[in-house]
């Protein structure tokens, strides 16, 4: 089964809890802290890997998490780093953010790696903590959390020439005669359900043609399957545009499918089309090839009588084929995204707004303040007086105060509730 979209779930590792320890070694019964920071979380890694050409891999599969860093051990150690998580993906595949629809990588590069994730880093042990005021710190940070989100898969074949038109107008096969693709065909519409990929070799050169299923009007409002359809034009550099002979109105017929491709994308209007009039081993279409032929060539096309079925005509057909690929720049360099981390939902130049709701409780959100509440050990007496500490460098505190909170307010902290106190 041909899958080019799915919707998974991605997260990246946490990082390890940092380590509470002090030096027992003979002969320093007094020694000072040595817990060691944990390990990094591991990272969401999308790579392409060329063998592949569908999604098919993640029907089963939905939920993608990376392992988690080490905590930090005894004398100095740092935990253990997690492995990053290699997920492999075809070429073609573009990544969504699937609340959003936001286009986070666009992967056409074999072995192209994007680290869409990041794992989060080490806590820090109670070494790093020791000071002048506090030799002998009793607490450590947790490990920052790892990113999550959905994303969805979305699969655009790359592919140097597409073959479109109606419904049996001749398009699988002419691929079957030309490559060594062989796809199913019957004289009824809508016998291609899926993109077929063959290989079309012509003197010393190879090109890569994909057959896409029939579209019909309004496939470009996603009308029968024309979202799924069109989005495997958007990768090809040139098109072969295949129009029946044997159609009572081949030059509607040719219309239409350029009005969908136009209106689905626009670029799609200034791609390079030859046009192929198929059918021409039947009387009906011979009789209309002069007409349709006239006002083809009057709006500027390129336009070749062929019979796929008896492969009249079909090597010049390739030939012009050719010659106009041969001319145009490769895929990736026309659609090659690349990037190397997904960067974090909030905005570094304000750290944190303070909002009170309905009920007179005030809510802190900030990507680093709420960072360093899921970093710290609520246990901990002395971790928490930290955490104070960083409220005052923030700036959360003083701004509370003219909010107005008082003594006993619930203050909320991303998903912490805590207790106003002096």
């Amino acid at each position: 089964m041909f899958l080019d979209e799915v919707k998974i779930y991605v997260r990246s590792g946490n990082g390890g809890d940092g380590n509470v320890s002090f030096r027992r070694e003979k002969f320093m019964p007094l020694g000072g802290p040595a817990g060691g920071d944990g390990g990094k979380g591991g990272d969401i890694i999308f790579v392409v890997n060329p063998k592949t050409n569908t999604l098919s891999r993640f029907q089963n599969k939905v939920h993608f998490k990376a392992h988690h860093g080490n905590k930090g051990g005894t004398t100095d150690k740092t935990g253990r780093s997690a492995d990053d998580l290699i997920i492999e993906v075809p070429a073609g595949t573009v990544i969504k953010d699937a609340e959003t629809g936001t286009i986070l990588a666009d992967l056409v590069e074999p072995d192209q790696p994007v680290t869409l994730l990041k794992g989060g880093r080490g806590g820090r042990g109670n070494q790093r903590f020791a000071n002048s005021r506090n030799q002998a710190p009793r607490y450590a940070e947790r490990g920052e959390p790892g990113q999550e989100r959905w994303i969805v898969l979305e699969l655009k074949l790359i592919a140097d020439v597409g073959i479109v038109g109606v419904p049996n107008a001749g398009k699988s096969t002419l691929l079957s005669v030309v490559s060594n693709a062989r796809p199913k065909i019957a004289d009824y519409p809508f016998t291609t359900l899926e993109p077929n990929l063959g290989v079309v070799v012509y003197d010393d050169s190879d090109l890569v043609f994909a057959d896409i299923p029939g579209l019909i009007e309004g496939a470009h409002m996603g009308v029968g399957l024309g979202h799924e359809f069109l989005r495997h034009v958007q990768r090809t550099r040139a098109l072969i545009h295949v129009i029946s002979g044997a159609s009572e109105d081949p030059l509607a017929d040719y219309s239409q499918i350029n009005s969908e491709l136009a209106l689905y994308d626009e670029s799609m209007a200034e791609r390079p089309q030859i046009v192929a009039y198929n059918k021409m081993d039947l009387p009906e279409a011979q009789e209309k090839w002069p007409h349709v032929k006239a006002t083809l060539e009057a709006m500027g096309a390129k336009v070749f009588p062929i019979s796929a079925a008896t492969q009249e005509n079909v090597r010049p057909l390739l030939g012009a084929v050719l010659e106009v690929v041969s001319k145009l720049p490769k895929p990736t360099q026309m659609h090659s995204v690349r990037l190397d981390v997904l960067q974090p939902d909030y905005n570094e130049d304000v750290p944190f707004e303070i909002v009170r709701d309905e009920r007179g409780l005030y809510h802190v959100r900030g990507h680093r303040i709420e960072r360093a509440a899921q970093m710290t050990h609520w246990d901990n007496d002395e971790a928490i007086l930290r955490f104070q500490d960083i409220l005052e460098v923030l700036g959360v505190s003083k701004a509370l105060e003219e909010h107005g909170v008082k003594v006993g307010d619930t203050v909320y902290i991303g998903n912490y509730e805590l207790e106003w106190s002096d």
